[in-house]
């Protein structure tokens, strides 16, 4: 499983990179998991859209899906598509609500709000606690999590290989469930810790430390970090309560998910 950090800006994009977006591939198999802003652009230096399997969102506030009408342009205008995009519906997972709200963004008028139907090039599936997707090799668990809006965490998981992404999120039980035993966790950390946080929002590093050692993960990837956050606080957070290897994910790098271990295998990120 090869895991590959298009975009790691938590709340919004950053001076230096897409706001989420993340590309997980095996066995040829390509799955875009959220497509914030400018997450799109960074996937045409990895893949060809039209190439993907299948796109997850975790949930549906705009630094998770802002780039999706402009997937729609793509899907629907591009002059030499590879083939027929109403004839290979690409499959969207995501909250329930996802259809109506996307068909709403791309509208191009008030007249049109209630009328335009993407499905003619998306294959809309409406994601569920516990519920189980499996997409080419890929077995795909989403669990309901904190948020102020329905939001989910996937857990992805290959014969050889499993991987936790906790989307955005407050601590919760249900992230014990998502992560126990997994071989990476890529889990959101958008701020420092403090007592004062409002809850059922985010985690700090400190939470998403103690989640990666409560739930007995191999690795433990941050993400989601605010632009006005100080990542190296953040990391040396998460540092001091997990025991095993801690990283800042970066845009652009590719990690090789592998049990136990994961392995940077390049990239170009900032």
């Amino acid at each position: 499983m090869l895991l590959t950090i298009l975009g790691c800006s938590g709340s919004l994009p950053g001076p230096h990179g897409p706001a989420s977006g993340y590309l997980v591939e095996a066995e040829g198999c390509r799955l875009a998991i959220e497509l914030g802003s400018g997450a799109l652009a960074a996937l045409q230096n990895h893949v060809d859209p039209f190439a993907l399997d299948g796109l997850l969102f975790s949930h549906l506030h705009p630094d998770h899906c802002g780039d999706f009408t402009t997937l729609t342009v793509m899907r629907r205008y591009h002059t030499h598509p590879p083939y027929d995009t109403r004839e290979h519906r690409l499959p969207v997972h995501g909250p329930v609500e996802s259809a109506d709200r996307f068909a709403r963004a791309y509208a191009e008028s008030a007249d049109e709000l209630l009328t335009t139907d993407l499905s003619d090039v998306f294959e809309f599936h409406p994601l569920a606690d516990g519920a189980v997707t499996r997409v080419g090799p890929f077995e795909i668990t989403a669990v309901r999590v904190d948020h102020p809006t329905e939001a989910y965490g996937f857990r992805v998981a290959t014969p050889t290989a499993t991987l936790a992404y906790t989307g955005d999120t407050g601590p919760c039980d249900a992230l014990h469930t998502l992560a126990h035993g997994v071989d990476v966790l890529l889990a959101e950390a958008t701020w420092t810790h403090a007592d004062d946080r409002p809850p059922g929002k985010h985690l700090s590093g400190v939470q998403a430390g103690r989640l990666a050692a409560n739930a007995g993960v191999g690795r433990l990837l941050l993400t989601h970090v605010a632009p006005w956050t100080d990542r190296d606080a953040v990391l040396a957070e998460a540092r001091g309560e997990f025991a095993g290897p801690v990283e800042l994910v970066r845009q652009g790098e590719a990690y090789a998910v592998d049990a136990p271990a994961v392995r940077v295998i390049g990239g170009h990120g900032n």
